[in-house]
């Protein structure tokens, strides 16, 4: 019998969405740490539910943006003082925490701050359509302009812990101190602006050893920046890694008695290959802009606003053009799975800004906007998706008795 192509040729298998590895929300993400510590210190309102973390009197969380799990463990010459800590994540047990979904900074900033999952805080997503007026907003540069705490009523745990008299500090860039995201997220207690990482450290030891009880947050944010411009296989990326680790063992050569020093990042990284099949130009592709009103969140961790009607018609399509590559589900589908929290803890004031389609990326592909996301569509590294080397950060951890 004469071959024939067609008789070889199999339709692509889809992609579960209930098979997406979920964030450990509840006992392992990072919207369980700061409870965690300031449970331990006696903080009223706050649960310790990561079970594996010790108390301690001084509590400093170092968060390194873009400084996955899977990236640390790939590059043990860059970052010999981190792989040292290795074994040392998440109270000794060698396992690294989930960021929560999407797993990019604005959302894991708000959840480490408020101890929430996204949908609890509302911050969930890079972009995401504002309820009240129909427009995107940006929550990481916060545009167009919305009221931060009628965005995110709840209080941060800096601010149940300043109030319950625990020292409280926050060792930052300048840049971030009036951000919206900043007071929405990570506002409670001092502000101190520091301009060089190794400023950063050295204060943060100071505000330690403050009180005898503290609670002590620094962050470094240019790692990420070299990973989505250069990619995390780049020179430039390497050369962050290997400051980042310089300062971590800083940090930790200064901390004050009773101290325990965790390490640990907001999301991971993927390089996404500058090819058509790897990127997918919504701006480009009628079949994918059908019956869509609005794009937002980011390149591997999409929401998808329907126009009305249109709803099921936009699942069906992006299911069939993505979802060999793509986990893709509607918002109903997304909350009962638990990608933006436990099942059923979503407030009713975040519901409309979640995709009505919800598609985040297991390949390393992209979906792109050349027209609309110029800026974002010519990144080399992204993130936001729940593959594990987006997901999974570190709980790298130091102790001093």
């Amino acid at each position: 019998m004469p071959y024939s192509a067609a008789q070889h040729w199999q339709e692509p298998e889809l992609l579960d969405p209930a098979a997406a590895p979920l964030p450990e929300y509840g006992s392992g993400s990072l919207a369980d740490l700061l409870p965690t510590l300031a449970a331990g210190q006696g903080v009223p309102g706050c649960a310790a539910t990561i079970a594996e973390l010790t108390p301690a009197d001084r509590n400093c969380v170092f968060l390194v943006d873009g400084m996955g799990w899977e990236q640390i463990k790939a590059h043990p010459d860059e970052a010999p003082y981190l792989t040292s800590l290795l074994s040392t994540s998440r109270g000794g047990t060698g396992r690294p925490l989930t960021a929560g979904f999407p797993a990019t900074t604005a959302t894991s900033l708000a959840s480490v701050g408020t101890g929430l999952p996204p949908g609890r805080h509302g911050l969930p997503g890079y972009a995401v359509r504002n309820p009240a007026t129909g427009a995107l907003m940006n929550q990481l540069r916060w545009y167009p302009w919305v009221e931060p705490r009628t965005w995110q009523p709840y209080p941060t745990v800096f601010q149940l812990a300043d109030k319950a008299g625990v020292a409280t500090a926050q060792v930052s860039s300048p840049a971030f101190r009036t951000t919206p995201l900043t007071k929405v997220a990570l506002s409670g207690g001092a502000f101190h602006g520091r301009m060089t990482g190794e400023e950063r450290m050295d204060l943060a030891a100071i505000q330690l050893a403050a009180g005898d009880r503290s609670l002590v947050y620094t962050y470094y944010s240019e790692l990420d920046g070299a990973g989505h411009r250069h990619g995390v296989d780049s020179d430039a990326w390497r050369g962050q890694l290997m400051y980042v680790d310089r300062l971590v063992q800083r940090l930790a050569e200064q901390l004050p008695p009773r101290t325990a020093l965790y390490v640990t990042a907001d999301h991971g990284m993927v390089d996404v290959p500058f090819d058509e099949d790897s990127r997918i130009d919504f701006d480009e592709d009628w079949e994918l802009g059908a019956g869509v009103a609005l794009l937002g969140g980011e390149g591997r961790a999409r929401h998808v606003y329907a126009v009305p009607g249109a709803q099921a018609d936009v699942l069906t399509v992006w299911r069939e053009v993505l979802g060999d590559r793509f986990w893709v589900a509607s918002r109903e589908e997304a909350l009962e799975l638990g990608w933006f929290g436990p099942p059923g803890e979503c407030d009713e004031r975040v519901l409309g800004r979640i995709g009505d389609v919800v598609a985040a990326a297991q390949a390393d592909v992209a979906i792109t906007a050349s027209v609309k996301e110029p800026n974002e569509s010519a990144l080399t590294g992204m993130h936001g998706s729940m593959t594990p080397a987006e997901q999974l950060v570190p709980l790298l951890e130091v102790r001093t008795s």
